[in-house]
């Protein structure tokens, strides 16, 4: 397990932290269709957090995409680098993400995060940070709509409908079940909604939510508590 410091230079303030999602944002790309789905590898990446231990665990799980299958895994914990701002979640959770995407034995693949990419106040959510950071297809599948309106798609599997930000489309309320709340999919880098939509259907066989993050909720959520106990375990 990798033990991550806070970056030097990275953000510490609400100001500067804008700043970065200002610089980056003009780096994102949305002209390309990104991976075929149910080829190569699909990643999901995760992170828990505890507050009052100053920890975050993050957690990358790589699938076969044909078989969703676990090809490796892996994780890291390190200090929570950013107080929690609705809208700058991303520089709480990157520098940890990006050590276990590093700590992988093998390429990533196509990324997909627990989030927001182009649906985000500032069109630049972590799925869209995480991209142009590492140069990756990222896309994000959230379990909410944020601050964004929808009309609920069909009740059939496969229905959807747009995400709006005013009259602006920034993602699509996706039903992954039959009559069961749809998930939240928008574009991060280097996919294209469609695309970012096909691959959530592929990784949706039998819940709601994609098996990407099922996997790596599950697994940092252990190593968070497995840091957690060795942080609180007395010494002699």
């Amino acid at each position: 397990m990798t033990t991550v410091g806070v970056p030097a230079g990275w953000p510490a303030t609400e100001e500067e932290a804008r700043a970065v999602q200002d610089e980056l944002r003009g780096r994102v790309v949305l002209d390309q269709p990104g991976p075929t789905p149910g080829q190569g590898h699909v990643t999901g990446v995760d992170v828990a957090y505890d507050d009052g231990l100053d920890l975050v665990a993050a957690a990358a799980v790589v699938l076969d995409a044909a078989t969703l299958e676990v090809v490796a895994e892996a994780t890291a914990v390190g200090r929570v680098s950013f107080p929690y701002v609705p809208g700058l979640l991303a520089f709480r959770e990157i520098p940890t993400v990006r050590a276990a995407l590093d700590r992988l034995p093998c390429p990533p693949g196509l990324v997909v995060c627990d989030g927001y990419g182009l649906a985000h106040p500032r069109r630049f959510g972590l799925a869209s940070h995480l991209g142009v950071l590492t140069g990756l297809p990222v896309f994000g599948v959230a379990k909410n709509p944020f601050t964004f309106t929808y009309d609920e798609p069909a009740p059939a599997r496969g229905a959807s409908a747009p995400l709006l930000a005013g009259a602006e489309e920034v993602g699509r309320a996706l039903r992954t079940r039959d009559g069961v709340k749809p998930v939240f999919v928008s574009v991060g880098h280097r996919v294209s909604l469609d695309n970012a939509l096909a691959h959530t259907l592929a990784l949706t066989p039998r819940y709601r939510l994609p098996e990407t993050t099922r996997r790596a909720d599950a697994l940092c959520r252990r190593a968070l508590q497995e840091a957690a106990t060795t942080r609180q375990a007395p010494t002699s």
